[in-house]
């Protein structure tokens, strides 16, 4: 087999990506190589699913052959194995649900035990105390806990000063950085982070679903400090910068996606520590507003174990047939979920671009947990905030996570 040139190979990797976007707008999340690259690419006539199939598998096969060094073959294979599995389903190939999370994520995924969510519900019941039906009392909480709408910018601004000034201190980024907070409506999820390259974010907050006070600091720190806008400013400087052009595309529903949004779901705790109610405590304090820190820091432990709902919720539609009615039933009964909200969830579950991309979070969130257990001293507090910024700067995999992990 001839040689393949590694830069030419990292080139139609990149090409390949961008071409996703012509047959679903928003898969090609970011995206700060070449601008000429991206505009011939826009130029082109829209490619068939079956042709970018075949470009793929073509590229897959001359990694072996490039000079590519081995860890940046492995993280190139790995995204384009996602994205073969992506074209198959453009194609009109029909992918078994946990096949496709597979391919996309390279993980494995089945349903929760109803059992743990009952547990769960129990330490649920204990931390919000009183007695009667949990999901009102829950629902009451909520309400509390609610963030005036007129409010919820003031909050925004506070904690995102509140991160931005911590995390700098951590982990430095370039001093042009800087995020934009939006307002946005009728989108499936509740943050976004877009990311514009040259160290700017733009982050929309969709105002169709409540903002909560023990919600708002995770939200902030996993969108924009240290979780996405961070991950991608430190990405684009110490990776991109070096020469791993590959890593100037985040592409939807590939390996990047898992590790990104298991890192954003450890953000905040890795920011501020385990006790981080405290110090939001003071902070909304300051803005005039009552949080009951360690009710909250309580609530949000036991909670952890319904993390796998929905996810379920995802199985149970496409892979087990359920419908729409018995999949919301599922969320109201385990995750408490007012109907309002899951029949908002289950736009997200129906999307045909995001449907698997709950298993992100939640598989995400249990890998990167295990993995930043295992590398963290007891005697020493900041050997947790170094392997949290080996997730930020590294061009890590799960695959990578696992061979760590394994004796």
């Amino acid at each position: 087999m001839d040689h393949v040139n590694s830069d030419d190979l990292v080139t139609e990797y990149l090409r390949v990506g961008l071409a996703f976007d012509r047959l679903e707008e928003g898969f090609v999340d970011a995206y700060t190589g070449p601008a000429e690259l991206r505009a011939q690419v826009a130029a082109a006539p829209a490619p068939e699913p079956a042709e970018l199939v075949g470009r793929v598998v073509g590229l897959r096969g001359e990694i072996e052959s490039s000079d590519l060094p081995p860890a940046r073959g492995e993280f190139v294979a790995a995204h384009l194995r996602a994205m073969e599995c992506s074209a198959r389903r453009f194609a009109g190939e029909q992918i078994g649900f946990v096949d496709e999370v597979r391919q996309y994520f390279d993980v494995d995924i089945a349903l929760g035990d109803p059992e743990t969510y009952r547990q769960a519900h129990l330490q649920m019941s204990e931390a919000l105390g009183g007695s009667g039906d949990l999901a009102q009392r829950l629902h009451a909480h909520r309400t509390a806990d609610q963030i005036p709408a007129e409010r919820v910018g003031d909050c925004v601004a506070a904690f995102s000063s509140a991160l931005r000034e911590r995390v700098r201190e951590i982990y430095p980024l370039p001093d042009s950085e800087i995020v934009d907070f939006e307002v946005v409506s009728d989108k499936p999820w509740s943050g976004f982070n877009y990311y514009l390259g040259d160290y700017r974010s733009t982050v929309a907050i969709n105002t169709d679903l409540p903002q909560y006070m023990s919600a708002l600091p995770h939200l902030i720190a996993h969108e924009a400090y240290p979780g996405h806008h961070t991950e991608h400013c430190r990405k684009e400087q110490l990776l991109v910068g070096a020469g791993q052009r590959e890593q100037s595309i985040f592409l939807v529903n590939t390996p990047q996606c898992l590790m990104a949004e298991g890192l954003a779901d450890h953000a905040l705790v890795a920011a501020m520590g385990p006790d981080w109610t405290q110090w939001a405590q003071e902070i909304y304090a300051d803005l005039g507003l009552r949080f009951d820190g360690e009710r909250a820091l309580r609530l949000g432990k036991a909670s952890v174990g319904l993390q796998s709902v929905r996810q379920d919720a995802a199985l149970l539609m496409h892979d087990r047939g359920a419908d729409a009615d018995t999949v919301v039933d599922y969320l109201r009964t385990w995750s408490l979920s007012p109907e309002k909200n899951a029949r908002q969830a289950l736009r997200f579950l129906s999307s045909p671009l995001w449907r698997a991309y709950t298993s992100t979070y939640v598989e995400g969130y249990r890998l990167l947990r295990t993995w930043l257990d295992a590398g963290t001293d007891p005697a020493r507090p900041d050997s947790r905030l170094q392997r949290f910024g080996r997730l930020l700067d590294e061009p890590l995999t799960p695959a990578a996570l696992r061979a760590e992990l394994s004796p």
